[in-house]
């Protein structure tokens, strides 16, 4: 392939991930939105985080899994209840992480 073709192609491909993210930057900066706008737009994060989260949560090895034996699933439960409790994202990651460790360690 043209090292010319391998350049455009490279910079076609900026060129589309970050138009579509500085444009609506730059025409709404001025601009108030409506309170409902914002509130709805709040929610975004947390239901990405939930998209991105749930498959690996019941369907840990590509079925789905909801018994006990899913180790993750369970973890989860104790784990949201530090994260909505603390909304602290070290201490959740933490809570996770020492959860899952423990568990593997005494079953």
């Amino acid at each position: 392939m043209d090292e010319r073709l391998i350049f455009l192609t490279i910079c076609g491909m900026g060129a589309v991930t970050y138009l579509p993210r500085v444009l609506p930057m730059l025409l709404l900066a001025s601009r108030g939105m409506p309170t409902i706008v914002v509130r709805w737009l709040s929610f975004i994060p947390a239901t990405v985080l939930a998209a991105l989260l749930a498959p690996g949560l019941v369907c840990p090895d590509g079925q789905l899994s909801l018994g006990t034996h899913n180790i993750f699933l369970w973890m989860a439960v104790p784990t949201f209840i530090v994260a909505w409790r603390f909304k602290s994202f070290f201490g959740t990651v933490a809570t996770g992480m020492v959860l899952v460790a423990l568990w593997r360690l005494w079953l």
